[in-house]
């Protein structure tokens, strides 16, 4: 993986990280969100859609693809020791 894309993956997970800390609607229930949910409710609603996103970039652009091989290479995947 590029240096470049672990900077933006990292910086979208501080990013989302902050976004979960929403302190500003800690105690307003007004607006109601179409007539019956709270703002605070409907914000984690959007937050939890976003988090699903992130980790879907994040298996798309962060996952080893040696964890993907059928039969693991020798080169690719660090040796495990068998223990005796």
């Amino acid at each position: 993986m590029k240096p470049v894309h672990k900077v933006l993956l990292t910086l979208m997970i501080i990013a989302v990280y902050v976004l979960h800390q929403d302190f500003w609607n800690w105690k307003k229930v007004e607006p109601l969100i179409f007539g019956f949910l709270p703002v605070g409710l409907a914000y984690h609603a959007g937050y939890s859609t976003l988090a699903a996103l992130m980790m879907a970039v994040l298996v798309r652009f962060a996952w080893p693809s040696y964890l993907e091989a059928s039969e693991p290479s020798k080169d690719a995947a660090p040796q495990l020791q068998k223990e005796p």
